[in-house]
């Protein structure tokens, strides 16, 4: 077994498309999140036409044949998920029962360790190694929108009979609603872009898309035309004005909800959730199947999904300096969690989770 670390703008096409086809194999896998166009994606706005990204992948191979790969940004002692925080999903893209620890990844990447927040709890290679999870979000509309709604009703959720209330409402007080799907109105989406810087300055949460290289790496996304990847817009319009836009990740049979946002003066009509059940209808003709709404304890998640995975977060270590700090952090957070102080034992976990996403967007 050999482990080569390489740029993913440096993979040759046979290595690309043997990545694309470790991806389809794998139903767990059937996020954008996990293909190679999410990397090459995240490497061409971290270098910005230079030849400063950190951006690396580690193609494992045996005997000549490509195997695994995982992306990640690998800096002088520490690595993370490629495209963190911006990445929902992390994981190692492999054939079944694949023969590698995660600390031979992590040596061959000339690390002390690998940090990850979002790695898919199925994943062999990383389950030793998380330090806790959290449930993930989905709604598959497989069998269509109708089988999806009495799936719904039949579980005692009541959400998209409200939402229907909520559209008869709105379109009798302020007007009628226009769902756009692939919406390419630069206006609406530097309007979502606002909306949702917005929403970061008023929840005190750091604002990810201050940073250049998440704009543009979202900007690029936008402009995508790949078939199979790419960044796809939604709308939702009531009269004239915009009323609610969602900007999310399309692979080949899932959306993932990724950056949402809406005008507060129509907050009473649940304009983003409106927006969400017109996708879910839309998508019965389309090839997609699946409308990841990825992690967070948030109601409309618990109650629109009807599926869930689970998704860890820890680190792989090495013998380093950095090894044994990570260690220490985790010490120190697991025993203020173990105090049930309510707020007070979640601070260290809290920092933490700061601290990763500042590193991340530097």
């Amino acid at each position: 077994m050999e482990i080569d670390v390489v740029r993913p703008l440096e993979l040759t096409p046979t290595a690309l498309d043997r990545w694309s086809a470790l991806q389809q194999a794998d139903p767990a896998l059937d996020s954008p999140f996990f293909s190679p166009q999410w990397a090459r994606a995240v490497d061409r706005a971290q270098s910005d036409g230079t030849e400063a990204s950190e951006i690396k992948v580690a193609v494992v191979s045996d005997q000549g044949r490509e195997v695994g790969f995982l992306p990640v940004r690998a800096r002088t002692f520490t690595a993370m998920p490629a495209g963190a925080p911006m990445c929902d999903y992390q994981g190692l893209v492999a054939e079944p029962g694949l023969d590698i620890t995660a600390q031979d990844l992590v040596r061959a990447l000339g690390v002390g360790r690998f940090d990850f927040t979002h790695m898919l709890e199925t994943q062999p290679t990383f389950a030793r190694h998380s330090h806790g999870r959290t449930p993930s979000w989905l709604i598959d509309v497989s069998q269509g929108y109708a089988a999806y709604e009495a799936e719904r009703k039949a579980a005692g959720v009541g959400a998209l009979k409200d939402l229907d209330k909520k559209r008869r409402k709105v379109e009798r007080e302020a007007g009628p609603v226009r769902f756009t799907a692939f919406s390419r109105s630069r206006t609406d989406f530097d309007q979502l872009i606002a909306w949702k810087r917005g929403q970061f300055q008023a929840t005190g949460q750091t604002d990810v898309l201050a940073t250049p290289w998440t704009r543009r790496l979202i900007n690029d996304l936008f402009e995508s035309r790949d078939p199979d990847f790419g960044g796809v817009m939604f709308t939702l319009h009531i009269g004239e004005r915009l009323a609610a836009a969602h900007f999310h990740l399309r692979g080949r049979h899932t959306v993932h909800g990724w950056q949402i946002a809406h005008d507060c003066d129509f907050e009473r009509y649940s304009p983003g959730l409106l927006l969400f059940q017109d996708i879910l209808r839309w998508m019965d003709e389309t090839p997609y199947s699946r409308l990841d709404l990825g992690a967070g304890d948030y109601r409309f998640k618990r109650e629109l999904s009807n599926l869930q995975q689970y998704v860890t977060h820890g680190f792989v270590g090495v013998a380093s300096p950095a090894a044994l700090l990570r260690q220490t952090q985790y010490a120190l957070r697991h025993a203020a969690e173990s105090m049930k102080l309510g707020a007070v034992s979640e601070l260290p976990g809290k920092a933490m989770r700061r601290l990763d996403i500042r590193r991340a967007l530097r």
